[in-house]
């Protein structure tokens, strides 16, 4: 299977708010757009995005419900130029963002703020990738060996660089092993202290595209993968599977 990480979904409560959110603040454009009589799916990225960059997919349901963020999901984090961290966050807080973690809080390494709906966005500094293009995804994980060996055996992803191992967790990076550095990659973060995590229901999935949607299913099942939504439940459109830990994930094929 190809393997590169095609997009990442959230759920949105309001999705003009969340529209005009990106928009104006990471200066994204609409990619694609899905209308169905229940839900609404947009597709949102830089203008200049690599062929092999992500995007964010954001899922609005018409039936008003709301969501719980939960806390098995971490972040997204964009990209800004390796010169540019305390500059881009002071211009998203001139333009009114939530002020959560400003660089000087995380050692002028990264920053942190919020969407509309509560899902945190890391900006981290990168001298690759368009500004504000997605650079990876944050899931927390309970079983560190279980995390990467799904991701090796499964979907054949290798670790990358950005290892951190710290006093009381560590976090690892993993993306098939040939994916240019503009593609998103998985951040796994494990915790020492044996804590659980509730999955919430304001995230949605991370998309793995493949070549073939039947074949890399079939590779899948014999790689012992769950078996939540198979391509012919999906019309043979997609499919889904889950990690170890619950964490959806999409197969889809993109041309």
């Amino acid at each position: 299977m190809d393997g590169t990480l095609d997009h990442v979904m959230i759920r949105v409560e309001d999705l003009e708010e969340s529209l005009d959110w990106y928009q104006t603040h990471l200066n994204y454009e609409e990619k694609g757009r899905w209308e169905a009589d229940t839900f609404t799916n947009v597709f949102l990225g830089p203008e200049d995005v690599h062929e092999d960059g992500a995007l964010l997919e954001l899922t609005y349901n018409h039936d008003g419900r709301t969501y719980e963020i939960g806390d098995a999901w971490g972040h997204i984090a964009v990209r800004v130029p390796e010169d540019a961290l305390q500059d881009s966050y002071d211009q998203l807080m001139a333009e009114g963002v939530e002020d959560y973690r400003d660089p000087e809080s995380c050692g002028n390494r990264y920053a942190f703020v919020k969407d509309p709906d509560g899902h945190e966005i890391e900006i981290v500094k990168r001298d690759h990738g368009a500004k504000w293009s997605i650079d990876h995804t944050m899931i927390r994980v309970e079983d560190a060996d279980e995390a990467l060996g799904y991701w090796t055996r499964k979907f054949e992803y290798t670790e990358v660089p950005g290892r951190w191992e710290a006093d009381s967790f560590s976090n690892y990076f993993v993306a098939p092993e040939d994916a240019p550095e503009e593609a998103m990659k998985i951040e796994l973060t494990y915790n020492y202290d044996g804590r659980e995590y509730t999955m919430g229901d304001a995230w949605g999935h991370v998309a793995v595209r493949v070549d073939d949607l039947d074949d890399a299913w079939d590779d899948l099942m014999t790689r012992e993968a769950p078996d939540y939504r198979d391509p012919e439940s999906c019309d043979h459109n997609y499919a889904f599977t889950k990690d170890q830990d619950g964490h959806e994930v999409e197969l889809v094929t993109r041309d």
